[in-house]
């Protein structure tokens, strides 16, 4: 009997793949979909803490912390009026009434401000386990990197205040130690750190002279990124990891797991193929681990992550040579 069920921060998923944050995963109906596919999770679509801060002072305009986007102003006050607090916490507490796999809340973060508050709204609506999608973007030549990496702390210090319920944190890869950073998270006591988040990246219109959005969807090539640091990672960091971009097939979710991951977050390949995908992954695994004799994800969870492959080299070797490329 092959089982496909893995252990996620605490939480017990029927499938190592899990319904990324996206827009995908802001009605009832389609988070019945996702379940009725077969995935282990979902995780909400994000709510800013941009908004969260807008809605509970009602004074946007006023903010002086400087900690606001320029363009945050007008996008907020917009997306407010359609997308309430209210109906995030509804959103929540319907999700747990219609379906029967982990719910995880999502808040895209850049502070520990007073927004934190409303995490314990997230946890009384009946997440399962909340996301933190922290992204502090270096450009600011006045910060050293340790100020940069003590907003990631900060925040996971205060929500931890606030909340019970399991905590991962996505972050991307943009630390001048990312294997350090993310061992230090780790001690904090969240449940998972997800690896990478997807974020916003900027292309020109030539034509129109407008900055437009690129890359909005990931590529199956993508996976190399996270795949290499999931392995790094895995048997250093004293959470669980789950990966994420890049992942658009069954080998792809394998591959994720052999490096160590507990699970693996999916959205561009729900966009693209539909919810379906999701099945359809899960049978790739199942028949995978069929022909390798594997009974259940723990037989094969981090057998090729760096501790345990038989060429260490193969991850941290960053130069490009053709005895690792393949190619002549």
């Amino acid at each position: 009997m092959i089982d496909i069920s893995t252990k996620y921060m605490g939480l017990t998923l029927k499938s190592p793949v899990i319904a990324g944050s996206s827009g995908l995963t802001n009605s009832v109906k389609n988070l019945i979909e996702i379940a009725e596919n077969g995935a282990g999770a979902v995780v909400l679509k994000s709510v800013f803490e941009e908004q969260i801060r807008h809605e509970v002072s009602k004074a946007l305009a006023a903010d002086t912390s400087g900690s606001f986007y320029p363009e945050a102003y007008d996008y907020i006050s917009n997306y407010t009026e359609e997308q309430s607090l209210d109906h995030y916490l509804q959103l929540i507490t319907d999700a747990k009434k219609s379906i029967d796999i982990p719910v995880i809340a999502s808040v895209n973060c850049l502070s520990s401000s007073e927004w934190v508050s409303f995490s314990k709204r997230l946890q009384d609506a009946g997440a399962d386990a909340l996301e933190l999608n922290v992204f502090v973007l270096p450009s600011n030549p006045e910060n050293t990197g340790q100020e940069n990496e003590n907003v990631y702390f900060d925040i996971i210090q205060e929500v931890k205040k606030q909340v019970t319920i399991p905590i991962s944190v996505k972050i991307s890869y943009y630390f001048s130690s990312l294997a350090k950073t993310a061992m230090q998270l780790s001690w904090t006591g969240i449940g998972g750190i997800v690896l990478f988040n997807r974020f916003f990246s900027p292309d020109i219109d030539i034509e129109k002279m407008e900055i437009t959005p690129s890359y909005v969807f990931s590529k199956p090539e993508d996976i190399a990124m996270s795949l290499r640091w999931v392995a790094m990672l895995a048997d250093k960091v004293h959470c669980d990891i789950s990966a994420s971009t890049g992942n658009h097939d069954g080998a792809a979710i394998i591959k994720q797991m052999l490096a160590g991951a507990k699970s693996a977050q999916v959205v561009s390949a729900l966009y693209k193929d539909g919810f379906g995908v999701i099945k359809q992954m899960n049978q790739d695994i199942k028949d995978w681990m069929q022909r390798k004799g594997f009974e259940k994800t723990e037989d094969f969870i981090g057998k090729m992550s760096l501790k345990n492959a038989d060429n260490p080299a193969a991850y941290e070797r960053v130069q490009f040579m053709k005895h690792f490329a393949g190619i002549e």
